[in-house]
């Protein structure tokens, strides 16, 4: 018998997977508790509405032992919590299936996010096609207010407003263009903004009037909005109460630029507001739908895109954009970092829509300015690169050319073998050179949600394939080397955002690890580390689900942050320093309310950082225990990313921020390479191979027998040399020719 509120479940709803990780107390033994996998379609409209809900039905039929049929809603009673990655906003990012909304902008600025940052990342295109903005309409919104002074003033310390402890001016701007009689150098009231500086308010805006332009929006059928005034970042007041009149109407959704992140720049915060807007309320009809399948609404966790766990209350769109791959990149570095050796890792996760990769060297990599589908975000997301080859990536033959992608069959209709009428896609290749083996993979396929891959379709498609390529080739290739051929195509791509990732960094490719995940990782980490020169690969024994398995792993987080506006000086320090114990205070009694012990708590203190000047700031963490100060750790990192110093420039802070990390999970105590130490590796006779199989292998060709071993036959310490294949109910991995693999308790490892 379960005890109640003991299943813990997360789920990874991915493009073409599903993937549902759990576990539970031991019936016979409730100190220890017990595992459950369950792999699925994300998409199979003719048997369940929902991949996550259908998932976590079959994990409560399996633990309870009781039959739940479809459509019946849920009981709780026996789940802890349950975690959820999705990809339903990135989804409506990428196909622009967002929600009509309206951006709300200072007057004057109306075309401001049209005209965006000018940027050209296309610049020799003849046709550059820009992507519309994301907003349906546009009301200028009249009002406005400045910053007192110039930032390129060479004296701006010296002549700035300066206001006493309670806000108050004691004494007026001596810069440029005063007037020798007022506070600053025009009319206007001055105000102190959060950053510190000066704001001089030259227009309030009008409550009636604001009131009637969002009441016409209203009939107009309008629900959501997004805010973004003029240095609202340091004056939000107008942006809030823009914000109070359209929650007075009754619209569902008001996204305020200043609220969502309180960042310099006008034109990121602006797309991130609208993107908010955009994706927020699909996100929500979404999760409407998904508590809608349960009794009860259950205690649920969601992943966000820096690979922190929020509550559903807090959970946005701006902040689904990356998690997926960041429960995967969670996953990888809880289970495969070595605080010892502090061998940097690259995660390489292939999935059926597309790879991502990322690396870590034991402090998760973040980035505070992205670009997805055209739409410029401001907003914390892990390091992450995606690129269009996965194993439902497409295969043609164009102008003589191998391709594979950037198309995906996705899981509707998916690959030709999975009996839906799709394309030739990676899957297929292979399931023809013999990567996957079909007695081995899960039998969910047809319109009974049974039957096996299908072999034969996938052939007939590749012949045709075939005949095309040698028609218009002076080659006469075999079927087993143009099928490779795309695989060939397939891992090239994959290598690219690895190498952008690390030798665009500065950083050797070959000094790291390769952990590898994802439902098709396996087939590819051998011949991707060999491309790549890397000597050892991690395979985590679920690593075909590792990114629902980090959601499990993952950490609660918490973050504040504020704009400063100020130099980094020895006179500015304590101020700086006095306003992070403040946000510290509120980011660890906000934890603590949330149930983590003091002890579970850690805190880290950024500053946003950037030579004046320039308008590229880092986000700065002095290393631990190395004795660094942040102008310190500011430098080294300018010199990391950029390859220069300007030294004679002075360093302005234009942000802090503090997170904290509520720990739900313990790490090991002993990592994979300690445990590799204490084992004397046992070559696994052949003969004990669960099957003899044909695979193709690169410049060996087709070995027909080879031996392929079942991973939960195999022991700690076992080792297995190649060619071979190790195989579990979710996961193929290829072990080629000259490489061995190792067992240990939670990894294969592979040495190349």
């Amino acid at each position: 018998m379960v005890p109640n509120h003991s299943i813990r479940i997360s789920a990874d709803r991915g493009g073409t997977f599903c993937d549902v990780y759990a576990d539970y107390p031991d019936p016979d033994n409730p100190r220890h508790r017990k595992e459950l996998v369950v792999k699925l379609l994300s998409q199979d409209p003719a048997n369940y509405k929902d991949a996550p809900t259908e998932g976590i039905r079959r994990v409560l039929e399996a633990v309870t032992g009781n039959a739940i049929p479809r459509g019946e809603r849920l009981d709780i009673t026996k789940i802890d919590y349950i975690r959820l990655s999705t990809t339903v906003a990135t989804n409506a990012l990428l196909e622009r299936k967002g929600r009509k909304h309206a951006l709300l902008i200072t007057k004057g600025f109306k075309d401001l996010l049209l005209i965006g940052n000018q940027s050209r990342p296309k610049i020799f295109d003849l046709n550059i096609r820009r992507p519309p903005p994301l907003y349906s309409t546009v009301i200028e919104i009249n009002e406005r207010v400045t910053l007192v002074g110039y930032t390129s003033d060479p004296q701006a310390e010296e002549h700035k407003v300066i206001f006493d402890e309670g806000g108050q001016i004691k004494r007026g701007y001596r810069g440029k263009g005063w007037d020798q009689k007022g506070d600053a150098e025009g009319p206007g009231r001055i105000v102190q903004g959060i950053s510190g500086e000066a704001v001089r308010i030259l227009k309030e805006p009008d409550d009636a009037v604001i009131r009637a332009d969002l009441q016409k929006l209203y009939d107009d059928g309008y629900r959501s909005v997004a805010v973004v005034l003029a240095h609202s970042y340091t004056f939000p007041e107008h942006e809030l109460l823009v914000g109070k009149v359209a929650s007075s109407l009754g619209f569902g959704h008001i996204s305020l630029s200043s609220q969502l992140l309180p960042m310099i720049k006008m034109v990121p915060r602006g797309a991130s507001a609208t993107a908010d807007a955009y994706l927020t309320p699909i996100l929500r009809a979404y999760l409407d739908g998904f508590f809608a399948g349960f009794a009860q609404r259950p205690r649920v966790e969601f992943m966000s895109s820096d690979g922190g766990l929020v509550d559903a209350t807090r959970f946005t769109g701006l902040k689904t954009i990356l998690s997926g791959p960041a429960g995967g990149v969670v996953g990888y570095a809880r289970t495969s970092w070595d605080e010892k050796r502090k061998m940097p890792i690259i995660g390489l996760d292939v999935g059926g829509t597309s790879t991502d990769v990322s690396r870590f060297s034991g402090r998760y990599e973040v980035v505070y300015e992205t670009t997805t589908a055209g739409v410029t975000i401001q907003s914390p997301q892990l390091d992450i690169n995606t690129v269009a080859a996965g194993g439902g990536s497409c295969l043609t033959f164009r102008n003589g050319l191998f391709l594979a992608g950037p198309e995906s069959a996705g899981a509707e209709p998916g690959p030709t073998c999975y009996r839906k009428g799709g394309p030739l896609a990676v899957t297929d290749a292979n399931l023809l050179l013999g990567r996957l083996i079909p007695k081995y993979f899960p039998r969910i396929f047809g319109k009974a949600e049974n039957e096996p891959l299908d072999e034969e379709a996938s052939c007939r498609k590749f012949e045709k394939l075939a005949q095309n390529v040698n028609e218009k080739s002076a080659n006469d290739l075999s079927l087993d080397e143009i099928i490779y051929g795309f695989i060939k195509v397939a891992n090239e791509t994959m290598c690219r955002p690895i190498r952008a990732l690390t030798e665009a960094k500065g950083y050797a490719t070959s000094s790291h690890i390769l952990a590898s995940f994802g439902g098709a990782g396996g087939q590819h980490a051998c011949e991707i580390a060999s491309l790549l020169g890397i000597k050892t690969i991690l395979i985590h024994r679920y690593s075909s689900i590792l990114s629902a398995y980090g959601l499990a792993l993952a950490d609660r987080v918490h973050e504040i942050q504020e704009p400063a506006s100020t130099f980094y000086t020895a006179e500015n320090e304590p101020t700086l320093f006095s306003r992070l114990d403040t946000l510290t205070d509120a980011t660890r009694k906000e934890l603590e309310k949330q149930g983590f012990a003091p002890e579970r708590i850690r805190i880290e203190r950024m500053l946003n950082m950037r030579f004046n000047g320039t308008d590229t700031a880092l986000m700065v963490l002095p290393e631990a225990g190395e004795g660094e100060d942040y102008l310190d750790a500011f430098r080294r990192a300018y010199k990391a990313e950029f390859g220069f110093l300007l030294d004679e420039a002075r360093v302005v802070v234009d942000d802090i921020k503090v997170r904290g990390v509520g720990t739900t999970t313990d790490r090991p105590r002993l990592s994979v390479f300690d445990e590799l130490d204490q084992l004397s590796a046992r070559v696994v006779d052949t003969g004990s191979a669960a099957i003899r199989y044909s695979v193709y292998f690169d410049k060996v060709g087709r070995v027909d027998d080879t031996p392929v071993f079942e991973l939960e036959k195999l022991a700690v310490g076992d080792a297995v040399d190649g060619p071979a294949v190790v195989i579990d109910d979710t996961q193929t991995i290829v072990v080629v020719p000259g490489a061995r693999a190792i067992l240990a308790s939670r990894h294969v490892v592979i040495t190349l």
